[in-house]
């Protein structure tokens, strides 16, 4: 059993794709990640290259898939029990230790116990998200005043300023919020929900990959919340997703909201997997494969 690594985005979808999209709404993520590649080339997400590895079995079937695109953790897709310590092994040959990494709770005493067995470090998480697949869109009733509409070139200063916002609160990884917001208009990925023609609330929605769209980027400056804008919004953004053709509707929370948590099961979302972002300590982090949750 081994991991393959390489810089090539065509190599690693030929031969991890098909592993990745046997279970789209598991890999929503990674999958919108690798789509926005190919659209938008490799500084997609940011300046520095993105890198991918796969894992495979003696036979050639492949079953583990990571990928890492700065400045985000280095992404485990799928993590095949026990190959924790491989992984780190490959990317220590290769130059370049994660210092951050993003895997399902159930891996992570595995992948914390192999960084301690490699470099002695240790590593704390930052982030625990649960990932929610829509059954029966369940929208307040009755729904707050105003109105959803797509969000337009027209809106790109609010828009901007309000990722800034929003990533600001979630106290991750600095992004690029003008690219988030160039790459969802360009698919009508913004919604706006409007009272008397001011904005009060913001949802985004990923491109729709193997049949799944994810909705992300949910949110409501202060003196606007506590009203049911950020429900109705994402309620719109999930209907409309679905209207377009999508056959699973997902979302990403911060498990230390309670409060956004319950809104999305009230909503109709229900929990799928549990994940944690873990900050490692006491090895290298050169450029290569090498931290927040990655909106895609």
């Amino acid at each position: 059993m081994t991991w393959q690594l390489t810089y090539s985005l065509a190599e690693f979808e030929r031969v991890a794709g098909e592993h990745l999209r046997a279970d789209p709404v598991r890999q929503t993520v990674p999958l919108t990640v690798l789509a926005s590649l190919a659209l938008n080339g490799d500084a997609a997400f940011g300046d520095s290259p993105p890198a991918f590895a796969w894992h495979q079995q003696p036979d050639g079937t492949v079953d583990g898939a990571v990928l890492r695109t700065p400045p985000f953790p280095l992404l485990a897709a799928s993590f095949p029990t026990g190959s924790a310590r491989a992984l780190l092994d490959a990317l220590s040959a290769a130059g370049g230790l994660p210092d951050a990494v993003n895997v399902a709770r159930t891996d992570e005493a595995s992948v914390l116990g192999a960084w301690a067995e490699l470099t002695g470090g240790t590593g704390i998480a930052r982030m625990r998200s649960c990932l929610y697949r829509l059954g029966q869109l369940t929208p307040a009733e009755p729904a707050p005043p105003g109105a959803a509409r797509v969000a337009g070139p027209a809106d790109v200063r609010l828009l901007v300023d309000w990722h800034h916002a929003f990533h600001a609160e979630a106290g991750g990884f600095a992004e690029d919020s003008a690219r988030i917001v160039a790459d969802r208009l360009s698919h009508a990925g913004l919604m706006l929900w409007e009272v008397r023609a001011e904005p009060v609330a913001m949802a985004g929605i990923t491109r729709e990959v193997a049949g799944v769209v994810r909705v992300a980027g949910v949110y409501t400056p202060l003196e606007h919340r506590r009203y049911g804008y950020g429900g109705a919004i994402t309620a719109a953004a999930s209907q409309a997703a679905l209207a377009a053709g999508a056959s699973e509707v997902v979302l990403v929370t911060d498990l230390a909201n309670p409060t956004s948590n319950a809104l999305y099961q009230r909503l109709g979302f229900e929990p799928i997997e549990h994940r944690v972002v873990l900050d490692l300590a006491g090895g290298g982090s050169p450029p290569g494969l090498s931290g927040q949750r990655h909106d895609g």
